[in-house]
């Protein structure tokens, strides 16, 4: 990342608050200001429509001047001094509304007298959605230090290991090699501890919004790997995210030890098959919503209508979303989901089914939208893996 591309992501900003009729935003999520600004400190962006831009930092002020890449970076400043410091009393402010606390809103409210809060997530996340070529490479180390791992699960992976054992191995494989941990997502009462095994029939059911959740150790953490043993000709799915650099690669691969149960080799060799119908709609002006159609209409058509994306009652309407320094990022290949693709978004493309009493069964890979079609960034063999 460099003060260059820093700083043309803030024009970008600056002229659709213009467009907007406002006259300054205000970031205060953390991703949100390190993609504005090079740093996750505990700070505050003030971003004029024009003018440069003003980063409060309440902690670390040392880290945030070191590495951040904007001029003016000061300390937070009172809450008398802020009224003075940031527009004035008639402006209209952007917020992204979506993901700050009520109590944050009535505290600048408050303390900024005068201004008009309005909602910029939308212009927030469409910027972020298109990645740049800096981005891309970074996205595509990520594939390539994940794909690394994956590679190594048929050494690993043995008949009575438990889920949350085969979840350890690729964790700390992962973080050996400097991954992250933080798999950041922004939709409200989301959690996702890295990544997921899940084996053998009970295979999704939990809060999570995603076609397969797993049991989880508990209750209170009801997602993602379990104490469930392993066992012969069940299938192992793993679902892991990459992060590095902040940047969030997802993909998922199969593995059985010993043969797979035909019916859910059927309904995989299906996923492969809408993977790539996806694949090639995936061209800039294509609708997330159409694509996903297309999806959902192919698994009904192969009479999995039914398990496509979740346990049948429990489904998911998606089909593929945007990641980039959060998994759930824009676009969506998804129900409700009007938006036309541009060049340069990355898509998560996971079609998966859930057969009860069978198990869970898919697949999933990031692509690039481009002219041609989805261009892969997670370069490993989508086959099952057979032990």
């Amino acid at each position: 990342m460099t003060r260059i591309e820093i700083g043309e992501r803030i024009r970008r900003l600056q002229a659709r608050l213009a467009e907007s009729g406002m006259q300054a935003a205000l970031l205060l999520m953390p991703v949100d200001i390190f993609y504005f600004t090079g740093t996750r400190q505990n700070s505050a962006l003030w971003v004029p429509a024009e003018g440069k831009p003003v980063l409060l930092v309440r902690k670390s002020l040392v880290r945030a001047k070191a590495e951040g890449l904007i001029d003016d970076i000061r300390p937070f400043p009172s809450s008398k001094e802020l009224s003075a410091l940031l527009g004035r009393e008639g402006d209209k402010v952007g917020m992204t509304f979506d993901a700050v606390p009520m109590a944050q809103h009535a505290w600048y409210s408050k303390v900024l007298p005068g201004r008009t809060f309005a909602d910029v997530t939308m212009i927030v996340r469409e910027l972020r959605s298109v990645k740049s070529s800096a981005e891309i490479e970074m996205l595509r180390h990520s594939a390539e230090m994940l794909v690394s791992i994956f590679f190594e699960v048929p050494t690993f992976l043995k008949t009575g290991m438990r889920e949350v054992d085969l979840a350890a191995e690729v964790e700390y494989r992962l973080r050996r090699i400097g991954h992250e941990g933080y798999v950041r997502m922004r939709a409200f009462n989301q959690e996702l501890f890295g990544g997921m095994v899940v084996s053998g029939g009970a295979a999704s059911y939990g809060f999570f919004d995603g076609a397969v959740t797993g049991k989880g150790l508990s209750s209170a953490s009801p997602q993602g790997a379990s104490l469930d043993a392993i066992r012969e000709n069940e299938p192992v799915l793993v679902d892991f995210a990459g992060v590095f650099n902040g940047y969030i690669i997802d993909m998922t691969r199969m593995f059985v030890i010993g043969r797979l149960d035909p019916e859910l080799q059927r309904a995989f060799d299906v996923s492969l098959e809408i993977q790539e119908a996806v694949r090639r709609a995936m061209v800039p002006g294509a609708i997330g919503e159409e694509i996903y159609k297309q999806a959902a209409a192919m698994a009904e058509a192969a009479g999995l209508g039914c398990n496509f994306m979740g346990m049948p009652g429990e489904q998911s309407r998606f089909v593929g979303h945007g990641v980039g320094l959060e998994l759930d990022e824009l676009p969506l290949l998804a129900q409700g989901f009007g938006m036309p693709l541009q060049a340069g978004q990355v898509v998560a493309v996971e079609p998966k089914f859930v057969i009860p009493g069978k198990g869970a069964i898919g697949i999933e890979n990031t692509f690039v939208v481009t002219e041609h079609g989805g261009e892969r960034l997670t370069g490993l063999s989508d086959e099952v893996v057979e032990l």
